[in-house]
């Protein structure tokens, strides 16, 4: 393991870079996000209407909160949250999606 002292003043991408490794923790929730997703717009209840947003009412005040299936999107690579929601429904087809997403952010 590297020991590192606080007063080395090296920032993580340095830390990072020594020791050969990258970061995979926000890989790993992401592609458990995509997979729940997954689950849900195959079924069609109540799970289904409030991440895609068709649940009526007024919207809040203020600036609107990024949705998942938004940031999931850009994640993925794809254009339009439709293109990514059609997959959905075939499975194979999801799952390479799931695996062969760029991974943008850290």
């Amino acid at each position: 393991m590297l020991r590192v002292p606080w007063t080395a003043r090296k920032t993580n991408k340095e830390v990072l870079k020594e020791t050969e490794t990258f970061r995979s923790l926000m890989n790993r929730i992401r592609r458990r996000q995509a997979k729940f997703v997954g689950h849900i717009m195959r079924r069609e209840k109540l799970e289904n209407l409030v991440t895609t947003g068709r649940v009526e009412g007024k919207k809040s005040r203020g600036r609107q909160r990024e949705k998942m299936l938004d940031g999931m999107t850009s994640w993925m690579g794809t254009k339009r949250v439709t293109d990514a929601l059609s997959e959905t429904w075939d499975r194979e087809s999801w799952k390479d999606m799931i695996a062969n997403a760029k991974g943008q952010g850290t």
